[in-house]
């Protein structure tokens, strides 16, 4: 195992699960980093860090926090976006829920409010070093610790999410936090996503807001 790989794996909590059963075809994908994340998740088949902001999941589980394959199929959330997320294969996130995913030329960061995707690095290895380099702005801790110091330990399975959304100018502050599901989340901020693509900067947007699911 590549240094700053050891390295976040050594920051992060005990493994959620057993080793994966079926890591080898996960390292066949032909995705950027796949082969790295199967020899990851079989040495700590996923695992929190950073005061739980950040979140590598298991390659497969139906509980919560759900696994890779059951996190990625294409109805439970990632159909909100509108087909924007399809190439990506969504490993990890940080604590509002912003996605790190595989594509096929490296490892993206995902904006959950927009869908706009981020070059992080070539290969697992790269995303690993950028995360400790400043876990601060990649995985959210310093809110996660202040929220959790006032509100108990983040639920499995939950993510902050904004009351006012980042983007139309919602603040990164306790008080335009709340916990919520985190596929309610990912669902609730992909139909913003899709309301806002192709609005001009500046203009007055009214969100329409379906009714939750059960998660």
């Amino acid at each position: 195992m590549t240094p700053r790989l050891r390295h976040l794996l050594d920051n992060g909590k005990e493994a959620l699960l057993p080793a994966p059963e079926h890591e080898r075809e996960l390292s066949l994908d032909v995705r950027a980093g796949a082969r790295e994340l199967a020899e990851l998740l079989w040495i700590k088949n996923g695992f929190y860090a950073f005061e739980s902001a950040l979140l590598v999941r298991p390659l497969s589980h139906r509980g919560k926090p759900l696994g890779i394959i059951e996190w990625n199929a294409p109805g439970l959330w990632k159909s909100e976006y509108g087909g924007s997320l399809d190439g990506f294969l969504c490993f990890a996130e940080d604590v509002f829920g912003g996605q790190f995913a595989l594509g096929r030329d490296g490892v993206v960061a995902i904006d959950a409010e927009t869908g706009e995707q981020e070059e992080v690095a070539k290969d697992l290895e790269g995303w690993a070093d950028a995360v400790l380099r400043d876990s601060s702005f990649r995985t959210g801790q310093p809110l996660a610790h202040d929220w959790q110091v006032q509100h108990g330990p983040l639920t499995v399975g939950h993510r902050l999410v904004p009351k006012v959304p980042f983007v139309t100018g919602g603040k990164f502050v306790l008080e335009n936090l709340y916990s919520t599901a985190d596929v309610e989340g990912m669902r609730f901020r992909g139909g913003i996503a899709r309301q806002i693509r192709d609005v001009p900067d500046s203009a007055r947007i009214t969100f329409e807001v379906k009714p939750t699911r059960e998660s």
